[in-house]
């Protein structure tokens, strides 16, 4: 039996068929008959009933036909393609997609193994999209693209490759889904902070044995009423008019996340030490870890809290605990580690009091070490500081001096305008003597006059002391050249704070809702997450540590439908990825990455 071609003209168009034939002996000859009509059929289709209508060597069915011509005519010679004539001039691209940036992101997910954390404990349930789906869509566009829910289900989405990449139809991606999804999520945050740390130690062998701990704030736009940690504090954004609330970050000594935890607005960040070293002991264990701190964390509760069960530290102070240093700062044996910095280890100066006496004894006893560090840097940079403070007040002065003049004003209005003037600049405030005394006509005297100059005290504590700040730590096996290093080390929680509150647009908070702010936090420190092991493998691929360039780059790769009319009436229509340019395939090349030429082209 064999396959033959036949041809019909239906509607004017001359269409193709198959039929299954055999040969047969009549009496006239040789003839052949029609065994079933095929239909049309493509190449596959094809190869299909070649491979099951083959003739078995060996079997009393080919035995009994030796002359039995094969299914299909030529078939041990290679397929030859059908060819058409396509209309050049007809050739488009329809559907323009972003790839690149989704399909780095999806690619970063799957390293982490998000993807199947989602996947176990969403769960499967009778939603019509998987709500680990929806996870994942959340924290792609944080990294990508981070804006509203409802622009992202809107805008976003339906024009990137984010539909054939998932699988997830851009009709059924709305706003109320992503809030939904982000309900299902914060649930996982404690789960999902311990597999981000075991995956992130598996991938880069990271050493948990220093950890960096910092507080900011973000802020809210609108009144957040029934939201209890909404509160007013201390804005690091410059926003004391919005409610907040207070992010606390632990993060590795190279900057990977380790946890975090979400206070409300107007909590110190003294306040929070213990809370936050009592959970990540409780979630990875007690060892030999050493915090480090900056100095708002700086308390007696603190230090005495940390001292428990040998915990040790390395935290800033307060710049009043400076003065006490004055004779160490005189001395000229300071130890130059690096271009531009200072440090010298002293013991607390012994004082004459009894309870002064005391502390320094109870230091002893905890073998508590202090480090001094001197910066050119940090001194140029406060000198520039003060500077500009002093002439904000050298202006201000010249200003109400002469208004003074010109008007009648009650002395003590001045006078309390001319102490919030010097509070507000207090670290030029000592460089200014300022009086305000009656004016000189009898009949004027219960007028203000301002009287000031600027003066240079003969000893300038301000002077000595800029640069230079002191930390205490109980670690006494480190040289003085590591504890600084360690410390400096918390510019990565730093800079965790600047690329969530930049790049992932962690604020303004438009959520209201108490478990909705949480949600929102806890998506962008997944984003977090992936944006520092994107950095991590640049960093490893010889790309230098910094992803936005990366990003940019490979988010101008498109996912695009090519239609190619033909002579025949129909279109052939295929889904490809543009080629990437010779830069683009360099970065590829070095992360190891391998960019899919087309998707497979399915309705959804």
């Amino acid at each position: 039996m064999y396959i033959r071609q036949h041809f019909r003209t239906i509607d004017g168009q001359r269409k193709a068929y198959w039929a299954l034939v055999e040969s047969i002996r009549t009496s006239r000859g040789p003839r052949q008959r029609v065994v079933s009509w095929l239909g049309a059929l493509d190449e596959a289709g094809r190869l299909g009933v070649a491979h099951a209508a083959k003739a078995q060597t060996g079997t009393l069915a080919s035995q009994s036909h030796p002359r039995q011509m094969a299914l299909f005519e030529y078939e041990d010679q290679p397929t030859e393609p059908i060819w058409v004539q396509v209309n050049v001039k007809g050739v488009r691209v329809e559907n323009s997609k972003q790839f690149g940036g989704p399909w780095l992101a999806l690619q970063l997910l799957q390293q982490l193994k998000l993807d199947q954390f989602f996947e176990k404990h969403h769960g499967a349930g009778r939603e019509l999209v998987p709500w680990a789906l929806v996870s994942m869509t959340l924290v792609i566009a944080r990294l990508l693209d981070p804006s509203s829910e409802l622009y992202l289900a809107e805008q976003w989405y339906p024009k990137t490759a984010l539909p054939e990449l998932l699988g997830v139809p851009a009709e059924r991606v709305d706003d109320n889904r992503l809030y939904r999804g982000l309900d299902e999520l914060l649930p996982l945050k404690d789960q999902l902070e311990r597999h981000i740390k075991e995956r992130m130690g598996e991938l880069f062998d990271l050493d948990y044995d220093l950890l960096l701990y910092d507080v900011t704030s973000t802020y809210f736009e609108g009144q957040c009423n029934g939201n209890p940690l909404a509160q007013r504090g201390y804005s690091r954004d410059q926003r004391s008019d919005c409610k907040q609330v207070c992010i606390a970050l632990v993060v590795t000594r190279c900057g990977m996340p380790l946890g975090y935890e979400v206070f409300a607005g107007n909590t110190a960040d003294v306040t929070t030490v213990q809370e936050i070293v009592g959970q990540i002991e409780g979630k990875y264990g007690k060892s030999n870890r050493i915090w480090v701190m900056d100095r708002g964390m700086t308390s007696a509760e603190n230090i005495e809290f940390l001292r428990q069960e040998n915990r040790r530290y390395i935290i800033g102070t307060d710049k009043a605990l400076l003065k006490k240093f004055e004779q160490e700062l005189l001395k000229q044996d300071w130890k130059s580690i690096r271009e531009g910095i200072e440090v010298k280890l002293c013991k607390m100066p012994r004082e004459d009091t009894e309870e002064d006496a005391t502390d320094v004894r109870e230091e002893s006893e905890n073998s508590e070490i202090f480090i001094l560090c001197r910066s050119r840097d940090r001194k140029e940079k406060d000198r520039g500081i003060i500077q500009r403070a002093a002439d904000k007040i050298a202006a201000k002065l010249s200003t109400m001096t002469e208004r003074c003049e010109k008007q009648n004003r009650n002395q003590l209005m001045v006078s309390r305008e001319i102490g919030r003037l010097l509070g507000q600049n207090t670290r030029a405030s000592h460089l200014f003597d300022v009086r305000v005394v009656p004016k000189d006509d009898d009949k004027l005297k219960s007028y203000a006059k301002i009287q000031w100059q600027k003066i240079k005290p003969a000893t300038d504590w301000h002077e000595l002391s800029d640069g230079c700040y002191l930390l205490r730590t109980n670690v006494t096996d480190w040289s003085n050249e590591e504890l600084w290093k360690a410390y400096i080390q918390l510019t990565e929680a730093e800079d965790a704070f600047r690329i969530q509150k930049s790049d992932l647009r962690i604020r303004p908070i438009w959520h209201h809702k108490e478990d909705r702010v949480l949600a929102h936090i806890l998506v962008c420190f997944v984003s977090f997450v992936l944006w520092r092991v994107l950095g991590k493998e640049c960093e490893r691929a010889g790309l230098g540590d910094e992803p936005r360039r990366l990003l940019s780059e490979l988010s101008e790769l498109r996912l695009v439908d090519v239609v190619l009319p033909t002579d025949t009436g129909k279109e052939i229509r295929t889904r490809c990825v543009t080629r990437p340019s010779e830069h683009q395939k360099i970065l590829l090349d070095r992360l190891g990455l391998r960019l899919p030429s087309r998707l497979k082209l399915t309705e959804m």
